[in-house]
């Protein structure tokens, strides 16, 4: 099977569960941005230690390869910062905004168009940005294990336990 059949079918699988998990919903978004409900932490926090356990698990197997980017301050922090000023105006992040539109939502569209206009921009930008916001604080590539000079079957289960931590925390607040 060809990657981009791989990439369709994961996309279909990740569209039905924001879907099924309901975070398409802009209330579930707002609610997340105000720290009122926590539906769409979980459901993301989830998909991150299920993708750590699968990455690593098939990076030890020897299945697929690591690539690790370069941790550039400027650059996390700018994009961040962007990111959350057009999750706010918006009530929507990309990937939702893409799926709203999908459940017949016409305002995920605004996102959208601004994700094309800002991706225009930034291709415009690029050179100038590549020699200031994209080169500073450039860290190299780092990951946490590696900073602490432990395995990553070290991190990972502390990780889990945390997050299953937030989650009953989560539920007993009733987020």
């Amino acid at each position: 099977m060809s990657q981009l059949v791989y990439g369709i079918v994961t996309g279909i699988l990740f569209g039905f569960f924001l879907q099924r998990g309901q975070v398409l919903r802009y209330d579930k978004q707002i609610g997340a941005l105000r720290l009122l409900d926590m539906t769409i932490v979980k459901f993301m926090l989830s998909a991150i230690l299920v993708g750590t356990v699968g990455i690593y698990l098939l990076h030890d197997l020897g299945l697929a390869k690591l690539s690790v980017k370069s941790t550039i301050l400027g650059a996390t922090i700018g994009g961040g910062l962007l990111f959350g000023i057009g999750w706010g105006l918006l009530g929507y992040c990309p990937g939702t905004a893409i799926g709203a539109i999908g459940e017949g939502r016409w305002d995920g569209v605004w996102g959208v168009l601004g994700m094309l206009a800002g991706g225009a921009l930034y291709a415009e930008a690029y050179p100038l940005m590549q020699q200031t916001l994209l080169s500073w604080g450039n860290l190299g590539k780092i990951t946490l294990p590696g900073v602490l000079h432990v395995n990553h079957w070290v991190v990972i289960p502390v990780f889990i336990i945390a997050s299953v931590g937030l989650f009953i925390f989560c539920e007993k607040k009733n987020l």
